[in-house]
């Protein structure tokens, strides 16, 4: 985004891009690049350090410092198709799966980049539309987005408008987050109806068609966590159900901590219309990806003071424990297993192939 080769051009005042579609000379290096630049993105993330149009982001190890003792780094890449569905669109994506993959290792998220790469002849104002969506869901998660790289290729060469966002954060002196931290005895909780992400995708798709209004969860969850965090320090095990969905995020932290994870499937909070979409199309709501979804795995004594933080957020406010940690017998190590509605078990399996591509 702030190219060499376009910082070295030097301008009193921004200029509006009149063209209708970006051309490759928006990615070019020069003028028009520059033009491109300040009218989309620096107007819309509004803040002095990309501002500089600097080809980095400088900040002092002292302001870092005060968040935590440990730096946290991610980067993730956003594809979604289609760009615009209900709830969201991939600038939203593109913000809240950073913040999210950096407070779930209980990082206070601060700053952002931000890469775009643009296929020839994509709209112009659907382009300020997505950086508008970045700006709002970064000051509604309290960070900013201060250096990033543009780049434009032929028509044909990329579907209209991939995005990569990488991001910075400090962690919490007081926590000690992984995979590996479950314990026999602690129990599983969800924040919220799960699937309504890759529901909304199908509907976006006009793969199905639903009489009620159904949108994405796209949101940052940092201020979620940092409620529960405040609530128990001592949360073993968090991670955001993305793709795979919650059943994938268990089967990690079953395996990566060599326990038995136990659910119950009549304590899944699922919206009915997500659960008919699944029926229909023979997918299982386990498996569907979300994206303002976390599971936590936490100390059994510590459960209602966290589900009590939880319920007091507005993205926590269906919260609920879905299932308990178990020790794993010898020959059935790592395995997450279900209690059906229907009294008997059945192994929820991490997930094999792909549900939905292009989900997030």
């Amino acid at each position: 985004m702030n190219d060499r080769a376009a910082t070295s051009i030097k301008s009193s005042a921004p200029r509006r891009v009149r063209d209708a579609s970006v051309n490759l000379a928006h990615g070019g290096g020069g003028r028009a690049m520059r033009d491109l630049i300040e009218d989309v993105f620096v107007s819309a993330f509004d803040n002095p350090t990309l501002a500089a149009l600097e080809d980095q982001a400088v900040f002092a190890l002292a302001g870092l410092a005060a968040h935590g003792d440990r730096l946290a780094f991610t980067t993730d890449s956003y594809v979604v198709d289609p760009l615009f569905f209900p709830g969201g669109d991939i600038g939203t994506l593109a913000v809240s799966g950073t913040v999210n993959d950096l407070a779930v290792c209980g990082a206070t998220p601060l700053y952002l980049s931000c890469a775009v790469v643009i296929e020839e002849g994509f709209s112009v104002d659907l382009l300020r539309r997505v950086a508008a969506s970045m700006q709002r869901v970064a000051l509604e998660a309290g960070v900013a987005i201060v250096t990033g790289d543009t780049k434009v290729v032929e028509r044909g060469c990329a579907d209209k408008l991939f995005i990569n966002t990488a991001g910075i954060g400090v962690v919490r002196r007081d926590v000690a987050i992984s995979a590996r931290h479950a314990r026999p005895g602690d129990v599983v909780i969800v924040n919220g109806y799960l699937g309504d992400h890759g529901a909304a995708i199908l509907v976006a798709r006009q793969q199905l068609a639903l009489e009620a209004d159904m949108g994405s969860d796209c949101c940052p969850l940092n201020g979620l966590i940092a409620a529960m965090l405040d609530a128990c320090p001592q949360i073993h095990c968090l991670r955001d159900a993305t793709r795979g969905g919650v059943a994938t995020v268990l089967n990690e932290f079953a395996q990566s901590s060599n326990v038995t994870i136990r659910l119950d499937e009549a304590a899944l909070p699922l919206r009915e219309q997500v659960k008919g979409a699944c029926e229909i199309l023979g997918l299982d709501p386990l498996y569907l990806a979300n994206e303002g979804k976390l599971v936590a795995v936490v100390p059994a004594d510590a459960a209602e003071r966290v589900l009590a933080a939880m319920r007091a957020h507005p993205e926590g406010r269906e919260a609920a424990v879905i299932g308990t940690v178990e020790r794993s017998e010898a020959e059935a190590s790592g395995l997450v297993v279900m209690q059906t509605v229907f009294g008997g078990q059945r192994i929820v399996d991490m997930l094999v192939g792909e549900q939905l591509p292009r989900i997030c």
